[in-house]
């Protein structure tokens, strides 16, 4: 949520109740429906009034028919006594009681009323009275009267009869005069209503027109010359109301994107030039990282990389120097751009010494500006000519390697995204310059480790040869002094044998050094070899290989295998006067290979506990343990000889 600061007015003030678009139309369609509900009920009012008015006629008309009857129910009782006349008589006197009192109390639920008007009212009440105070009562008379006396009250009764009708037929025409001008009112009413409901119709047409349609129509012919790139258009704010809001709102958008699309040219141009150093550091990253991984000698690495990195700060000079371990000094290893006398001075310097020397013992990222340091007034980059000078450090992980640094002759000052971008370089060439020193020390320990074997091979065959000749010759010459001239000719042939020995020992292992796997495939170079062997030995040699064959094996493992089997073939040519040898490779997931002859044999379990007196097979040991091969010999005296080299398939990925 956010919080106004003190005293500012917020950009949509509150809009007032009576103001808002809801209020006023809600407020003019319940006006409209007040007086919709006013016409209609005066309508209705009217209308019951006029039913009641009409009941109350035919009831008051009534009366004359029902005073005629009465007067002929009395005559036919004063000239029929005793037919039954009188009764009816006073049920009609009955009747016409009830008849005037319903008309005047009314009768809601008919409806049935008398208009409230005076002369109607008087005129009823002198009908009642009348009624009660003469007609009833000489009704009356004539009914209880004796026989005589009645023809004379009928008389009476006859003569008043018809001025009451009369009065009776007076108040109906009132009531009729009434109706009329109620009926008048009630079609006025009823004309009112249409004339209502179509000027409320027009009314809320302007209504929603001027409050909804109108400032919409603006708002969308303003966004239209928005959309037009018509950044200049304005609406008029003239209503409080939301709408009038939606309008200041829209002009301020319009001012928010008039000043934005004025600076949106500058703004494009600050982010192509964004996007052309951030792709600028792109490319040196890449160019740097593609050079240091090639192979190649330490300084033409580090030259390399000093130019790439001059050039893009446009330096005036620069260097890499590494740092000694163990010794607390800084070597020089290049530079470019420093004079001959100031790279003598500094090809080796103690640790700390001059502003690299000391960023190289500090190990952080510094940039000097030398004029702002009065004490480095004196020193060499001074001197130089040099105003800045930054040094930023090479790390291989944690490794502290040394530092490469940029010399400029002006102030210059470094962002923090060049300061990263720096620290990162200087990153991958302490991981090129650790990978180039991981590299030698693999390849001296490989060529250790294989000088080892050579030098084992040689002792269990040239050297024992060499040896036994040794011995050979002494015996021949302590024979030829004694004289012994028949035991000095049995010493000859086994000199001969011992030489021959000896210069096959010597052929085989110069064929061995000379091996090589043409076109990494190794079941080629395993057959070459039995056939070699097959030749060299008449020895029934064969080969056989089996398998889709699994994940290809690095070509120094292939060697390592293919020197086990030629290992194996020299042991059984020296040892086990086979007159069969079968290799056989099976080659999926897991790689097995096997050596079988059908020689002499030995005793496994007591060469075992020899441990590494038998050179040859602990030659074939250590390579299977180089390649994390599992390599298993089975023999017995009489029953030849199987060399099993197993390699597991979880050994082949990893490799």
């Amino acid at each position: 949520m956010n919080v106004l600061p003190p005293g500012a007015l917020p950009d949509h003030p509150p809009i007032p109740g009576h103001l808002r678009l809801s209020t006023r139309i809600a407020g003019a369609l319940v006006g409209f429906l007040l007086l919709a509900l006013a016409a209609i009920g005066a309508t209705l009012w009217l209308s019951w009034q006029l039913e009641g008015a009409a009941a109350a006629i035919n009831e008051t008309g009534s009366l004359r028919k029902q005073e005629y009857r009465l007067a002929m129910l009395l005559g036919r009782a004063v000239h029929t006594p005793g037919a039954g006349f009188d009764g009816a008589a006073r049920e009609q006197v009955a009747s016409i009681d009830r008849t005037l009192a319903l008309v005047a109390k009314g009768d809601p639920q008919r409806p049935l009323g008398l208009p409230p008007t005076r002369a109607v009212r008087a005129g009823f009440d002198a009908v009642a009275a009348g009624w009660n105070g003469r007609i009833r009562p000489r009704a009356l008379q004539v009914l209880q009267a004796p026989g005589d006396a009645r023809v004379a009250l009928l008389r009476r009764f006859l003569a008043e009869v018809d001025a009451y009708v009369g009065d009776i037929d007076a108040v109906v025409r009132l009531i009729e005069r009434d109706n009329e001008v109620r009926t008048f009112w009630l079609r006025s009413s009823q004309l009112a209503l249409m004339a209502l409901a179509m000027g409320g119709t027009v009314a809320l047409v302007y209504l929603m027109f001027s409050l909804i349609v109108r400032p919409v129509e603006r708002l969308h012919a303003g966004m239209r010359s928005m959309a037009d790139t018509d950044l200049g258009v304005r609406l008029e704010v003239d209503s409080g109301d939301e709408f009038g809001q939606l309008a200041a709102g829209f002009n301020r958008m319009a001012d928010r994107l008039e000043r934005l699309y004025g600076s949106l040219e500058d703004k494009v141009r600050e982010k192509t030039a964004a996007l052309e150093l951030q792709n600028r550091e792109l490319a040196l990253l890449y160019d740097s990282a593609a050079f240091l991984q090639r192979r190649q000698t330490l300084e033409p690495m580090c030259d390399g990389f000093i130019d790439r990195i001059v050039e893009y700060f446009h330096a005036d000079a620069g260097s890499v120097r590494l740092v000694e371990a163990g010794q607390e000094k800084v070597h020089l290893v290049v530079q470019r751009g420093l004079s001959d006398a100031m790279a003598e001075a500094e090809r080796c310097m103690p640790l700390g010494e001059c502003l690299c020397g000391a960023a190289a013992r500090d190990r952080q990222p510094v940039v000097h500006w030398l004029r702002t340091l009065p004490s480095q007034g004196q020193s060499r980059c001074s001197l130089e000519g040099y105003a800045t000078v930054s040094a930023f450090q090479v790390f291989a992980q944690d490794q502290h390697l040394g530092v490469f640094s940029l010399h400029f002759r002006a102030e210059r000052q470094f962002t923090e995204q060049e300061q990263a971008l720096l620290e990162t370089l200087g990153r991958l060439l302490g991981t090129a310059i650790e990978n180039m020193r991981l590299g030698a020390r693999e390849r001296e320990m490989a060529i250790s480790e294989e000088r080892n074997m050579v030098a084992r091979g040689l002792h269990d065959s040239i050297a024992q040869g060499l040896n036994f000749l040794n011995l050979q010759v002494q015996m021949l010459e302590e024979s030829l002094r004694q004289g012994a001239h028949r035991e000095a000719a049995d010493i000859v042939p086994l000199l001969r044998a011992g030489v021959k020995e000896s210069y096959e020992d010597v052929r085989e292992l110069l064929q061995n050094f000379r091996s090589r796997l043409e076109e990494d495939d190794l079941n080629s170079a395993l057959r070459k070899a039995v056939r070699k062997f097959r030749d060299q030995t008449g020895v029934d040699a064969s080969f056989a290989a089996e398998g889709a064959g699994g994940l290809p094996f690095p070509r120094e493992e292939q060697l390592q295998i293919l020197f086990i089997v030629q290992e194996a073939l020299s042991n059984i040519r020296k040892h086990a006067h086979a007159g069969e040898v079968q290799v056989r490779v099976r080659d999926a997931q897991d790689f097995s290979l096997s050596i079988s002859d059908n020689g002499s044999g030995f005793d496994a379990t007591a060469v075992s506990a020899a441990g590494d007196s038998h050179v040859g097979l602990h030659i074939m040991r250590e390579r299977a343990r180089h390649i994390k091969a599992d390599l298993d010999i089975d023999s017995r005296p009489g029953h030849g000889t199987t060399v099993c080299l197993q390699v597991p398939g979880a050994h082949r990925r990893a490799a």
